[in-house]
């Protein structure tokens, strides 16, 4: 393993030393993680702001706009490695004493975001109805499904830079500016889309257009912060191509981490359209609520991909150790109580979002099912994110090609065998998904029990 030197000359805002968080980690873990719980959660309160406005409008609106929700994640969460990848290779170079590779290694990162966004943003656009009706859904929630993707293609590059930006910030430890961006935007978003929406006329259109306005602010704001700490190291702001290109190669594992679980989301949204327009709007809100969920857990994820990342940077594998162990329980706990939650308000909460009392009915089912998985959820994050902060890409992406290909049998009968009841249907297909998430579950823990991912240094 190699070990590399640490320089003498660190700024005055490095994080604190590894040592440190070994000693204190549950100190260390909240500074990180609960501004991290509270900006990660803003993105899937967009959703659930834009469920509850166009539920509204009616029930093939929503079934449209968990369609579109559906490519438009996947379009611009394949690339969550750039999130990723950047927060454990800035957090590594940090670990190591080298704050300027950590900045070089960030805009690199950036460029390669901005990039990938006009590409994907473009193709999005452009096919946005094939992608929809790869879902099967109705005709008329197809129509609104088209017209929710093609004007969200437009805030794709602001996504992206988006997720390098905040990855660079949380490789650097802070997690508080990412806070304040994403308060802001989410305030935003919901004033856009009311007013778009409603005063304005636009329908499902102006939901979009809002989202958009609002994502786009905050990814301007976030790639000033990161060049103002640029200029302040003196690091060169030009993209650098032999640098973006490895960028990219480092990132092709995560990547097909990404899409392997994106895949079985979307083969998840797959099997509910077939179910019809009930369970599918039902679902719609249900794998929001669980988005919602999701990044709150993932803020125990941040918190492990910026620690492990330093740790292991600084050759502190006692440290790091100590600290999944900590993250682990704090998952655990973390995962009962947001179950307890749901669990508490599992009949209220779909009141908010449709007044369609078929509706209604399946998606209480499915929250009552999401309840009980949510320990599960919360050990899977931690693993995760240890595991991407310690650059264990590769293995990663075994991992969950492996899940998924477990699980396709599952969805594939669950399609063939679903009750033509919605709310039984529902409910069959959300412990399917719960199985899902047992199944990461198994294939992360049997990794981190190695130590083969406990590689130390700043490469």
């Amino acid at each position: 393993m190699v070990k590399a030197q640490r320089s003498r000359a660190v700024p005055d805002d490095a994080p604190a030393a590894p040592g440190d968080a070994r000693a204190r980690p549950h100190r260390a873990i909240a500074r990180l993680a609960v501004p991290a719980f509270l900006t990660l959660v803003a993105e899937p309160l967009f959703l659930l702001a834009d469920s509850a406005i166009v539920g509204h409008l009616g029930t093939a609106q929503l079934a449209g706009l968990g369609v579109a929700s559906a490519a438009l994640l996947t379009a611009a969460n394949i690339f969550v490695f750039l999130a990723y990848g950047t927060t454990s290779l800035v957090a590594r170079q940090l670990g190591a004493g080298r704050p300027d590779a950590a900045l070089s290694a960030g805009l690199d990162g950036v460029w390669l975001a901005a990039g990938l966004g006009l590409v994907s943003g473009a193709l999005t656009a452009a096919f946005a109805r094939p992608i929809c009706a790869l879902f099967g859904a109705s005709a008329a929630a197809l129509d609104h499904a088209t017209t929710y993707l093609r004007i969200s293609a437009i805030g794709i590059p602001a996504m992206l830079v988006l997720l390098a930006t905040t990855g660079v910030l949380r490789g650097f430890q802070d997690t508080r500016t990412p806070l304040v961006a994403a308060t802001l935007g989410f305030t935003a978003n919901i004033v856009l889309n009311l007013v778009l929406v409603y005063p304005a006329g636009l329908g499902i259109a102006g939901s979009a257009l809002g989202t958009v306005i609002a994502q786009t602010g905050m990814a301007g704001g976030l790639l000033w912060v990161v060049l103002r700490k640029a200029r302040t190291s003196a690091a060169a702001l030009r993209p650098h191509p032999g640098r973006v290109l490895r960028a990219a190669l480092g990132g092709m594992p995560l990547l097909v981490r990404t899409l392997a679980l994106r895949a079985a989301m979307l083969l998840t949204t797959w099997v509910a359209a077939g179910l019809g327009d009930v369970p599918l709007a039902a679902h719609q809100v249900a794998l929001t609520v669980f988005g919602f969920l999701a990044f709150a857990l993932d803020a125990l994820a941040i918190a492990g991909q910026a620690l492990t990342g330093a740790s292991l940077g600084a050759g502190d594998v006692e440290g790091t150790r100590a600290a999944t162990r900590v993250m682990l329980w704090w998952g655990w706990w973390g995962g009962v109580a947001l179950g307890l939650l749901v669990l508490a308000v599992h009949r209220v909460l779909p009141a908010l979002f449709t007044p369609d009392p078929a509706v209604r009915d399946a998606l209480a089912v499915a929250l009552l099912v999401l309840a009980i998985g949510q320990p599960i959820a919360g050990l899977v994050f931690v693993l995760d994110g240890v595991l991407i902060g310690a650059g264990d890409g590769l293995a990663l992406a075994v991992v969950q090609v492996g899940v998924l290909v477990a699980y396709l049998p599952v969805l594939l009968a669950v399609r063939a065998n679903a009750p033509d009841d919605a709310v039984a249907a529902l409910q069959l297909l959300w412990w399917s998904f719960t199985a899902f998430m047992a199944f990461r579950l198994v294939a992360l823990w049997l990794r981190a029990r190695t130590d083969r991912w406990l590689v130390t240094g700043a490469a």
